[in-house]
């Protein structure tokens, strides 16, 4: 009778300390900024739906560790019990029933909120634009309607315009990728052999980056890109340049641009800034990666040719000490000719002396 009146004594106190714990732990955890800038109308389901799972699971887990504390502390050993065995108990039904039944009631809440959060933000709207994206090791391409029907428009950057909904149809060619713009929230695996499919409308100009979720062999870390949001007349200029260009209607400007520039020729150091400094060291563009080689040490000596030959087919001669199949072998079917160019010429003069 002793020791159940001292169990209820401390019944008061612990609720005060879980209260003041969830109270707190709450508190800090709506305060932390847990995820980037909110660039997309699913965005804000998606972090509403975090903080309600936060505001719940904080208590869950404070309550739990009290009793686990406190059971730890109450019923410890003493000295001269190491023998004894724990007094014969028989277990308490109505608790045993009320433990069972309210995290039962929570989880269906919970996946409830969740299943309606998911119909909301996957819901098509009369009017999408389609884009193509096909993952393989280690690098994502992007493909847009061509125009009338015809042929597909290859990029190696992700462009979309604000305020319009996008239907990504997610592909792979090789092992299993996820593709993910965390300013989207969206994220879904790109599995080889199915087509899988998530929307996303985005609703703030500036570039996000895309990155695969998905360990997928050597090169993953690397295997990012750019997301591009613009206004829809920048978008619609660009993607009309980069069908120009395709057609072989006359160079358009770099892949980063959106919407000047008509007969401008490509920004090389920008394009090899966006598509090859994160795998190389190359003094002149302040590139430092390390998944591929020293390009001012292995191009010392090389010529235009043998550069080119490096972009377009990356296999045909593989640095001492580097592994096949790391640098992506879809340049030339993502970049235009011109690209190619402009990138063998500025390699050639700032890498061969």
């Amino acid at each position: 009778m002793g020791d159940e009146k001292s169990g209820r004594s401390h019944l008061l106190p612990l609720l005060a300390i879980g209260a003041i714990a969830s109270a707190g732990g709450i508190a800090l955890g709506l305060a932390i900024d847990w995820f980037p800038v909110a660039a997309s109308e699913q965005a804000g389901p998606i972090d509403t739906l975090w903080d309600v799972l936060l505001i719940v699971s904080v208590p869950i887990f404070v309550l739990t560790q009290t009793i686990v504390l406190y059971s730890v502390w109450r019923f410890r050993m003493k000295p001269g019990e190491e023998l004894k065995d724990g007094p014969p108990i028989h277990g308490n039904t109505r608790l045993e029933v009320i433990w069972t039944a309210i995290p039962a009631i929570i989880l269906v809440a919970l996946c409830s909120y969740a299943y309606v959060v998911l119909r909301d933000i996957e819901t098509a709207e009369a009017r999408e634009m389609k884009v193509r994206v096909v993952g393989e090791q280690f690098t994502w391409t992007f493909f847009y309607p061509g125009k009338g029907g015809g042929k597909e428009i290859a990029s190696n950057q992700l462009y979309l315009p604000r305020g319009t909904q996008v239907r990504f149809d997610i592909q792979s060619k090789d092992v299993l990728h996820d593709f993910w713009v965390p300013a989207f929230r969206m994220k879904i695996d790109a599995v080889p052999g199915i087509t899988t499919q998530i929307r996303v409308k985005p609703t703030k100009t500036g570039t996000f980056p895309v990155v695969c979720a998905e360990l997928c062999g050597l090169g993953h870390s690397v295997m990012r890109q750019s997301s591009h949001v613009v206004s829809p007349a920048a978008f619609d200029k660009w993607l009309e340049d980069k069908r120009t260009q395709a057609e072989g209607g006359g160079q358009a400007g770099g892949e980063e641009g959106e919407g000047g520039g008509g007969a401008a020729a490509p920004d090389a150091k920008a394009l090899f800034a966006s598509t090859c400094a994160s795998c190389h060291v190359l003094a002149d563009a302040n590139a430092a990666g390390t998944i591929g080689p020293n390009l001012d040490e292995v191009l010392k000596g090389k010529d235009a040719a043998f550069i080119q030959q490096s972009i377009e087919d990356p296999g045909a001669e593989v640095a001492k000490g580097f592994q096949d199949g790391i640098m992506p072998n879809n340049y030339k079917d993502t970049l235009q000719p011109d690209e190619i160019k402009a990138l063998t010429d500025y390699l050639t003069e700032v890498a061969t002396k």
